[in-house]
C-alpha cells in the first residue's frame, strides 16, 4: 500500500474509532421523554387537530422509538401503519441534490457550470428591477450567469410564486407555468423565460431551483429524474416505496391524506395528481418513514450506508457545509426557511450557531435537517449519533407541531446535551 493511502486509511480508521468511543458515552433517550412524545401526538389526534402521524427516533443505527398515531385517512378510517405513504414535498430536495452531488463527484457536473450549458434559454434570462410604484417592471442583465451552485444553494434568483415582492408573485402567476402537461425540461424552459428576482449568488430565496436542477440531472444522465434517482439512490438504499407516482390500488390505499379542513395541502395534492408527468425534484416525491429513515442514516454515516458509499468524504462535506453564511456574499430573504442558527449547504439546512433566541433552541452544532409544507420533518444529529423523522400531512398545524416535535426529542436527553 502506498504511504499516502496508508495514512488516509489510518486517519479514517482513527476517526471511526473515536466516533465509536464517543458514541458509547451518549446516553439513550429517557423513557419518560419518549412517553411525552407519545402523549403529545395522542393528544393531537384525539383533539382532532391531526388525522395521524408516525414518529421515529434512531440512535447508533438502531430504532429506539417508533409509533403510529391515528388514521392515514379520516374518510376511510384506515389506521396509520408503518408502510403509510406520505407526500414529502420539500424533503424531496435533499434527495435530488444528493443525485446532483453524485454527478459532481464523478466529474460529469461542476458547481461553476453555467446553467445555460444545459438549459440554453437561461443564456437570455434577465434580472427584474423592483418597480417604483408608477412604472412597469424593469430588466437588467445578470452580473454573472446562474450556475449549478446557485441551484444547489437556492441563490439562483428563481422564486416560488408565493415568495417575494408583489411583482414577483404577479410575474410568476401571470406566466401560467403549471398550465397543461409538461416535463422537467419543459418546466425549466418556462422558468428561464421569467426574470430572475435577484442577481445570481446574492440572496437565499426559496424557489424552483431544485426543480430546474432535476432537468439538469436528466440531461446529463439521459434518464428521467425518477429512473436516475431509483437506480443511483432509491434502490441501493432500499427506499422501495419512494416515487413520484403511485401506480397500484394497493399503493394508493396506503396514502395518507390531510384533514378535510386543510385547503392548501388538499389543493397541492390535486395539483400533484393533475401533473403525473412532472417529476418535481423540488417537491414531488412520495415516501414512507422507513424509506426516509434509511436516507437519513446514510447522511449520519457521512454518505455511506450498509457498505455502499454514495458520496466521497470531500463531496459529502461540501454538501453539508454552510454556503450562505458570513463571507459568502449571500443575503437572507425575509422567508429564510432554514431558520435562526442554521446555514444552508447544498440542498439541506446545517446548524452553524446557537441562534439569537435565549435560551437557544434545542439541537447541536452541525445537525442537518429539512422539512416540508406537508408537515414532514427529519433531523440528523452527529453529536448524539441520532436521526429522527416525523411523517404527517398537515399544512394548518405544521408550524406549531414540528418545532414541538424537535423539542420533545431533545427533551429526552440531559440538559448539557440538549442545546448547542
Amino acid at each position: 500500500m502506498k504511504r499516502r493511502e496508508f495514512l488516509v486509511g489510518a486517519a479514517m480508521l482513527a476517526g471511526s474509532m473515536a466516533k465509536g468511543r464517543a458514541a458509547t458515552n451518549i446516553p439513550a433517550p429517557s423513557p419518560d421523554g419518549l412517553d411525552r412524545i407519545t402523549d403529545y401526538f395522542n393528544n393531537e389526534v384525539t383533539t382532532g387537530r391531526l388525522p395521524g402521524a408516525i414518529v421515529l427516533v434512531q440512535q447508533h443505527g438502531k430504532e429506539v422509538y417508533r409509533k403510529t398515531f391515528g388514521v392515514r385517512d379520516t374518510r376511510t378510517g384506515l389506521a396509520m401503519t408503518p408502510d403509510t405513504i406520505f407526500s414529502i414535498h420539500s424533503m424531496t430536495k435533499p434527495i435530488t441534490c444528493l443525485g446532483a452531488m453524485m454527478l459532481i463527484d464523478e466529474g460529469k457536473l461542476a458547481l461553476t457550470d453555467p446553467l445555460s450549458k444545459y438549459i440554453p434559454l437561461f443564456a437570455d434570462t434577465q434580472v427584474g428591477i423592483e418597480p417604483d410604484g408608477t412604472s412597469k417592471l424593469g430588466l437588467e442583465p445578470p452580473n454573472r450567469p446562474v450556475n449549478i451552485e446557485d441551484l444547489l444553494r437556492q441563490t439562483s434568483g428563481i422564486s416560488y410564486d408565493y415568495i417575494g415582492a408583489p411583482w414577483v408573485m404577479e410575474v410568476y402567476q401571470a406566466a401560467n407555468i403549471f398550465e397543461g402537461p409538461f416535463n422537467n425540461r419543459q418546466f425549466a424552459d418556462r422558468i428561464a423565460k421569467l426574470p430572475l428576482t435577484r442577481q445570481p449568488g446574492t440572496l437565499w430565496r426559496y424557489g424552483h431551483s431544485t426543480d430546474v436542477l432535476g432537468a439538469v440531472i436528466e440531461i446529463i444522465s439521459g434518464q428521467t429524474l425518477y429512473h436516475f434517482l431509483k437506480q443511483r439512490i432509491l434502490d441501493p438504499l432500499g427506499m422501495t416505496s419512494t416515487k413520484f407516482v403511485l401506480t397500484t390500488p394497493e399503493e394508493r390505499t396506503r396514502m395518507a391524506r390531510p384533514l378535510p379542513n386543510d385547503p392548501i395541502l388538499l389543493a397541492g395534492e390535486r395539483d400533484r395528481l393533475a401533473h403525473p408527468e412532472w417529476e418535481s425534484g423540488g417537491g414531488g416525491l412520495l415516501s414512507t418513514i422507513t424509506d426516509y429513515q434509511r436516507f437519513s442514516q446514510m447522511l449520519l454515516n457521512g454518505g455511506e450506508f450498509e457498505g455502499k458509499r454514495y458520496l466521497s468524504p470531500a463531496t459529502f462535506k461540501a454538501m453539508t457545509t454552510d454556503h450562505v453564511g458570513p463571507g459568502s456574499g449571500v443575503g437572507r430573504d425575509y422567508f429564510y426557511f432554514p431558520g435562526d442558527g442554521f446555514g444552508y449547504g447544498y440542498g439541506i439546512g446545517v446548524r452553524t450557531d446557537p441562534g439569537n433566541a435565549k435560551p437557544p433552541p434545542a439541537g447541536s452544532i452541525g445537525e442537518l435537517k429539512w422539512d416540508s409544507g406537508s408537515g414532514t420533518y427529519f433531523g440528523v444529529d452527529p453529536k448524539l449519533d441520532m436521526v429522527y423523522v416525523l411523517m404527517q400531512q398537515t399544512q394548518n398545524e405544521r408550524g406549531r407541531i414540528t418545532p414541538a416535535f424537535k423539542a420533545l426529542v431533545y427533551d429526552c436527553y440531559p440538559d448539557e446535551l440538549r442545546r448547542p
